[in-house]
């Protein structure tokens, strides 16, 4: 089949950017839109790891003037904006009395506050798109109780009530928001998280027991979903909070 009459990809023509992309959920999220014909760039803090072809941007997400930068120079080279993917955010350990109040704000700005950064500084560009797209990553952590989680949680709480309320703001004007719901990951951070546990075999088995499926969830797995939530093919889905989570959230098993 020439080029010429080769069937158009699903993303043809989509410009995208994804926080936090160089690596884990974010770098598969990257190739997995890319594969679908999109042209992507990278804002991370470490952009040297995006995936080959991906525009590389170094972005720090707590800090508003690198955001703003970052993407008036993504939207420039890319010529516009249509999907945004918040997917930029760092982990935190302990009950509430473990972090002080540094800490907290620390790991709310990264979490929740970057996603209105991101948006605020992509909007404009969202606003002239026809498949204009905004998807968040929140997390298991923010629809039950895991233990040791609690600045965590709070923080991918608040991105799932961002979302929503995101999503409403902009119905009307034809900007999609949903946001994707991961269970536990086999990311960077669960590894470094293993690494320091006294028994990190069997630390592993009791993630990977926790997931009614019994493993623990792939960062391809993700990125299928959120490539699914911002597809231009999916012009009704918004307000959505699609759990990839191994039916830990609506699944009971016999043990």
């Amino acid at each position: 089949m020439s080029p010429s009459t080769a069937p158009a990809l699903e993303y043809d023509g989509i410009r995208a950017l994804v926080t936090g992309g160089a690596s884990g959920i974010g770098a598969a999220t990257v190739r997995e839109l890319m594969a679908r014909g999109a042209r992507v760039a990278v804002l991370d803090l470490h952009p040297d790891g995006a995936p080959a072809g991906a525009l590389p941007l170094t972005c720090d997400v707590s800090d508003s003037a690198s955001v703003d930068q970052a993407v008036a120079e993504a939207a420039e080279q890319l010529g516009g904006l249509d999907v945004v993917i918040n997917n930029a955010g760092i982990g935190a350990q302990g009950d509430v009395t473990a972090n002080d109040d540094e800490e907290w704000a620390r790991v709310f700005s990264i979490n929740a506050t970057s996603v209105a950064r991101v948006v605020r500084a992509a909007l404009p560009h969202l606003r002239v798109s026809e498949h204009a797209a905004v998807v968040n990553t929140a997390s298991i952590a923010s629809e039950v109780g895991l233990p040791e989680r609690v600045l965590y949680s709070a923080s991918k709480g608040a991105v799932r009530a961002m979302t929503l309320a995101m999503a409403a703001d902009w119905a009307k004007d034809g900007i999609r928001v949903n946001a994707v719901v991961p269970g536990t990951a086999d990311t960077p951070w669960i590894g470094r998280l293993l690494e320091k546990a006294e028994d990190p075999a069997a630390e592993r088995a009791a993630l990977n027991a926790r997931q009614p499926h019994g493993r623990l969830v792939s960062a391809e797995e993700v990125a299928e979903a959120h490539c699914y939530l911002a597809s231009p093919r999916n012009r009704s889905t918004s307000g959505v909070l699609l759990a990839i989570d191994g039916g830990m959230i609506g699944v009971r098993t016999r043990g």
